[in-house]
């Protein structure tokens, strides 16, 4: 499991620390460290369990070793759990040197207009940028309906089928959370870059060595307006509502 290299490599960020709060919205997890960092995740709802009162770990998280809490990632049988997981991760990527993402070439990457790009999990504001300069973009999202989107989805099923290809295929970093990066990243078989974006994205470049993956492209938060940050996603704000707050960053996985 890829899992497993990254959390080996995000351990000397979340050695000593501590998780000192955390929020669980509708759409959102927002997490702090002892020293300030924050990390988001997403919370995949068509994946939770039913009940009243299914997630008791969740009022434990405070004040546990983020070490503990990050295994979780690759322990936990409960979505939920690797959510909480994914926002600690985030949160302790943020102790390194990460370089902004540039503007002027987003996500590090360049797009041409011949290319066939492949998008699992809909990122509706980067969808309307790719879309305008490749030939074709193939979104596949399991937890919309086609109903719900402007654009086009492709049936899951059409995964094995179409994204070997791909000249670029950009994963989101939820894909970390419900399970499917390894064998997403094995259908990447024609790709020259394969990108994971979203403030789930484990910004460990060592960790991702030897996949095939090539960028990594997540986020940090600025930890002034935390109680703001927090706020918003207890009120089932989503990443439209807290991206004033968001550092974006992109590195290569060399």
């Amino acid at each position: 499991m890829i899992m497993e290299k990254v959390l080996a490599a995000a351990g000397p960020y979340l050695e000593g620390r501590t998780v000192s709060d955390l929020v669980i919205g509708l759409s959102l997890i927002g997490c702090q460290l002892d020293n300030g960092n924050i990390g988001v995740s997403y919370v995949l709802r068509e994946e939770l369990s039913h009940g009243c009162s299914a997630f008791p770990f969740a009022s434990e998280v405070i004040g546990r070793p983020a070490s503990s809490i990050a295994s979780w990632s690759i322990s936990a049988d409960d979505c939920l759990q690797r959510s909480i997981a994914a926002s600690v991760l985030a949160a302790a990527a943020c102790s390194q040197q990460l370089p902004e993402d540039n503007e002027d070439k987003p996500l590090g990457i360049e797009l041409r207009a011949e290319d066939t790009v492949c998008m699992v999990g809909l990122i509706s504001p980067l969808a309307a940028k790719i879309s305008q300069k490749v030939r074709q973009l193939i979104i596949f999202d399991k937890g919309m309906g086609c109903s719900q989107s402007e654009f086009e989805l492709y049936p899951m099923e059409k995964q094995q089928e179409l994204i070997p290809t791909c000249d670029v295929v950009i994963l989101t970093g939820t894909t970390t959370i419900n399970g499917t990066i390894d064998g997403l990243l094995e259908m990447c078989k024609k790709a020259r870059e394969v990108i994971m974006v979203g403030p789930s994205t484990p910004m460990f470049p060592k960790g991702w060595q030897g996949s095939r993956l090539t960028v990594l492209a997540g986020s940090c938060w600025d930890n002034r307006h935390k109680d703001e940050l927090f706020k918003s996603i207890s009120l089932a704000g989503g990443i439209r509502q807290i991206s004033k707050y968001m550092q974006k960053k992109a590195v290569a996985v060399k």
